[in-house]
């Protein structure tokens, strides 16, 4: 039985004319009316903005030189595609490193030029039928409602669909997983692993163990999957975590470059190739890798100013001062009007000046960058404001180092890893405790705050409390404890009055927030169980 396609809206993108003959022809065959067609992916996206096409057929090689894992990856970020689509990836290469890149992305599925109409058929219907029966999870994934995903996962399997019972356990496990919840997780990968191996499971409970910190046994896990199934990227992926997590830079070095010599092009792996040989000080492997990471990102929706930088700075490690002033123009050229792009411009300004001799515009350069980052401050990454408060300390300004690293503190105090690097910085060559000394002293500020909401709460006074905390928010962002009571404040809030969907949605909001921080399961499932019921309730 062929499947027809006459109600679906069809977005074909190839660049050889034949070949986009024969995916009409096809598609036609199979009922299909409605059919754009287009040779590039910047024009394909442009499609995407007009139409939501139910089904996109994409060539992973195009004119343009953007890639189909590309397009994808664009699609997705920016929204274009809704949950029910269906995204082919074709291609008619053979070669190993651009099939891996191909489906890198995870496209609903993909398909080697030539391919008959029975083929195009049967994997439209088979992605047309996974995505229906799994439409009301993949629907609340999409929203970042992941405690009703979670649900859904739970009532599909009581309908006991033999067919698609592996892939609900799957998402429901790695669901689990992104709300914290590891060892409902680790008992679905052990179930499943009881019944059959199979590599994903077996992936599963390594990335449990790596969650649980039990690293020993998480490389063991990805080791043994990169011995048995070579090309599982995503095994060397969570290798390279945990030997980071285990402080094991070398090792993290090593793995990574296997999974980038496999798969080239994905930049987001030459990114982190590039990072870690800086941080290694491997400079030929990072020289060589943020290369390869700014011709990928040409393309791309992750291009980033921060490429650059990472190469100027490799060829002044390498004492290339003139090459390193190449590739800053070509930062300024590439990224004009962008404030982080002008910050790490003006800082890479100032060492090149400095190392020619020119103390005066090496002067002005720094004093460009401390007045951009006065202009732009929180649209500058953390990394960058760090090194300007560095920059500020060794030029014996304090106050302004205060001042940045004050702000940082608060913005990210639980981010512990962050929180480590700011105190390493200050032991480095401000003296030790400094840091920590700031570190306690926001943290009896925050507390004065959290108590002062908790105490307007029992005082009866939610909407002061609810200000409060909200307001606290917007100085500290991801600050657990301030973010728990809120959420707590909210729900009693609604549970004290009749339901009121903005408040549903700004309760739900936090929680997503919450989730998203990693905030502990158990702390974080009680309270969206209370506002599951509230919405009963609503509804």
């Amino acid at each position: 039985m062929t499947v027809n396609l006459t109600s679906k809206k069809i977005l074909v993108v190839e660049d050889q004319a034949s070949m986009l003959e024969t995916i009409k022809h096809i598609l036609g065959s199979l009922g299909a009316r409605f059919i754009v067609t287009e040779e590039s992916g910047i024009n394909a996206l442009a499609a995407m903005r007009i139409n939501r096409f139910d089904i996109v057929l994409c060539d992973h090689l195009l004119l343009d030189e953007k890639t189909g894992q590309q397009v994808l990856e664009d699609a997705r970020h920016l929204k274009l595609l809704p949950v029910s689509s269906i995204f082919i990836m074709v291609t008619g290469e053979h070669r190993l490193e651009l099939v891996l890149s191909a489906i890198d992305n995870k496209p609903d599925d993909y398909l080697i030029k030539p391919f008959s109409l029975k083929q195009l058929s049967s994997r439209i219907e088979k992605c047309q039928a996974r995505k229906e029966y799994l439409a009301n999870i993949e629907n609340e994934i999409d929203n970042d409602n992941l405690y009703q995903a979670i649900h859904h996962c739970e009532r599909l399997l009581q309908q006991d669909n033999k067919k698609m019972r592996l892939q609900i356990l799957k998402m429901q496990a790695e669901l689990s997983i992104k709300v914290g919840d590891f060892r409902r997780a680790e008992q679905i990968y052990q179930d499943i692993q009881h019944e059959r191996e199979l590599p994903w499971a077996k992936l599963g409970l390594g990335v449990v163990a790596f969650y649980l910190g039990d690293y020993g046994q998480a490389i063991k896990t990805f080791q043994e999957l990169i011995e048995h199934h070579p090309m599982m990227l995503e095994a060397y992926d969570w290798l390279v975590k945990t030997h980071e997590a285990m402080g094991n830079n070398e090792q993290a070095l090593s793995s990574l470059d296997s999974a980038v010599t496999l798969s080239p092009k994905s930049i987001l792996r030459q990114k982190k190739l590039a990072w870690l040989a800086d941080k290694t000080e491997n400079l030929d492997i990072a020289k060589k890798a943020y290369t390869a990471t700014i011709k990928l990102g040409k393309n791309s929706i992750h291009r980033s100013p921060s490429d650059y930088s990472g190469l100027a700075n490799v060829y002044l490690k390498n004492n290339s001062v003139d090459e390193a002033a190449q590739i800053v123009r070509e930062l300024n050229q590439q990224f004009q009007n962008d404030p982080e792009a002008m910050v790490r411009s003006a800082l890479l300004e100032t060492v090149i000046h400095q190392t020619k001799g020119n103390k005066t515009l090496a002067l002005q350069a720094q004093a460009k960058a401390f007045q951009l980052n006065e202009l732009f401050n929180k649209q500058i990454s953390k990394e960058i404001r760090m090194e300007m408060a560095k920059t500020s300390y060794l030029n014996g300004n304090s106050e302004t180092g205060d001042e940045i690293l004050n702000d940082l503190i608060k913005t990210h105090f639980d981010d512990k890893l962050f929180i480590k690097k700011i105190v390493t910085m200050c032991d480095g060559f401000i003296g030790e405790n400094y840091a920590k000394k700031l570190i306690q002293d926001i943290k009896k500020d925050l507390v004065n705050i959290n108590n002062k909401g908790v105490s307007l709460f029992h005082e009866g006074n939610i909407q002061e409390a609810i200000a409060l905390f909200e307001e606290a928010i917007l100085i500290t962002p991801d600050n657990h404890s301030i973010i728990l009571n809120l959420i707590k404040t909210l729900i009693y809030d609604l549970k004290s009055s009749k339901p009121d969907q903005e408040k549903i949605m700004r309760a739900q909001s936090y929680i997503n927030k919450a989730i998203q921080l990693r905030i502990p399961h158990n702390k974080v499932s009680v309270i969206q169980t209370e506002l599951n019921a509230i919405l009963d309730t609503a509804n």
